[in-house]
């Protein structure tokens, strides 16, 4: 296997790709020449849980699957791009990838927005769009695509995982405190309509820009609303912090509110610290100290990652790369909706997020799995941040494949 990381951290780095193909220099698709384009957040607000960690992960899933088919397998190629969150940045990057390196599929891209865009160039240029870090649902719903798979979780699985248990410990009435672009629209209406299912009432929102850095107004709005739940529907170091400026805000001291994240990383708890964020639910599809085997392969993670154990993203990644390393291998292909189909016809053993099936719609569907924040006393060190408080399973954990509105479903 030949290996390669190409890493563009600035767009002034990622612009010699913007040129396209050279006369005569078209590559034509060839399955014993894989490349496969991490188009990530290297330097923003989602740096953290995926970025520089996603592209290791793709280089375990290669050297892995290498170590496979022995020396006579295809060779594989990793490049990296930042898509500095932005949808035509992203969308630009990825057809310079396909017209000048014939990349054969694209994984990560933990932004809606920016997913949304490289969704519909990899459904023009018939190569696959392994979709492990967005979180928007319309991905398998309105804008699925033959070329996508989602693999991870989405805003529904989120929203009915977290929603449902803080609306059994009694928090009926919700603000919403947002990102402002698809993926914390898409989060806060997954959850809205969670919290009217359960007779629960909605309070309000605001709408925050992405990489806010002082959210004491959006705060104050919240405590005024009076909402049993104040969720924050954002991520990354957004999400980090509002927490924060709400613990310093004394939003929750009284005991009338409780703070809910309904997307947190492992490495979001980490930088709020347990004294912060103990307490806290949320729902994830990976963890770390999980089991035998989420330990043994997150262990070697950490060795190539500065001791830092994954987020479920990067663990998406290492899996879906290595899901469709072995499509690829199967279906002789690196035509997109071939060695998509490849990947849907038959069940995947996966060992980080356990017995996983892809449905017409693009969904891999597994179990998902709701945590609560130990408090530092609980803790045994760093990384050792959840308790198990339910496994949600895969049937109940991903919305219904006939409520989606996906075209590809009969």
């Amino acid at each position: 296997m030949r290996l390669a990381l190409t890493r563009f951290l600035a767009p002034f780095l990622a612009l010699p790709l913007l040129a396209g193909p050279r006369p005569g220099e078209a590559a034509a698709p060839s399955p014993d020449a894989i490349r496969i384009g991490v188009l990530s957040d290297m330097t923003g607000p989602y740096a953290d849980l995926a970025g520089a960690g996603s592209v290791i992960a793709a280089q375990m899933a290669a050297e892995d699957f290498a170590a496979e088919v022995g020396a006579g397998g295809p060779k594989v190629e990793i490049l990296a791009a930042d898509q500095l969150n932005k949808p035509d940045v992203g969308a630009a990057i990825v057809r310079a990838w396909i017209d000048r390196d014939n990349v054969a599929a694209v994984v990560d891209v933990p932004n809606s927005a920016v997913a949304l865009a490289v969704n519909q160039v990899l459904r023009e240029k018939d190569r696959v769009f392994l979709a492990s870090s967005p979180a928007t649902s319309d991905l398998t719903g309105r804008q699925c695509s033959p070329d996508t798979v989602q693999w991870v979780f989405d805003t529904w699985a989120l929203a009915h995982g977290t929603a449902r248990a803080v609306l059994a410990k009694g928090g009926q009435s919700w603000f919403f405190i947002t990102a402002d672009y698809a993926f914390g629209q898409a989060l806060e209406r997954d959850a809205s309509a969670e919290v009217k299912r359960a007779g629960g009432t909605l309070r309000g929102d605001a709408r925050v820009p992405l990489n806010t850095h002082d959210f004491s107004s959006y705060l104050l709005q919240a405590q005024n609303s009076g909402a049993d739940v104040v969720a924050l529907a954002n991520t990354g170091a957004d999400a980090v912090n509002a927490a924060k400026q709400a613990a310093e805000f004394g939003l929750t001291r009284s005991g009338k509110q409780r703070l809910v994240g309904l997307l947190l990383f492992l490495t979001d708890v980490d930088a709020l610290g347990l004294a912060d964020a103990q307490g806290l639910l949320l729902t994830e599809a990976f963890y770390w100290d999980l089991n035998d085997k989420t330990r043994a392969w997150s262990q070697r993670f950490a060795a190539r990652h500065g001791g830092r154990m994954p987020t479920m993203d990067q663990a998406g990644v290492y899996s879906s790369v290595l899901a469709y390393l072995r499509a690829t291998l199967a279906a002789h292909s690196i035509v997109g909706h071939e060695v998509v189909a490849r990947m849907k016809q038959a069940p995947i053993d996966d060992p980080l997020f356990g017995p996983t099936t892809i449905r017409a719609d693009g969904r891999a569907v597994h179990a998902m799995y709701l945590f609560q924040v130990k408090s530092p006393a609980e803790s045994k060190g760093r990384w050792d941040d959840y308790n198990l408080v339910a496994t949600i399973p895969a049937a109940e954990a991903f919305r219904p494949l006939a409520e989606g509105g996906c075209s590809l479903v009969p």
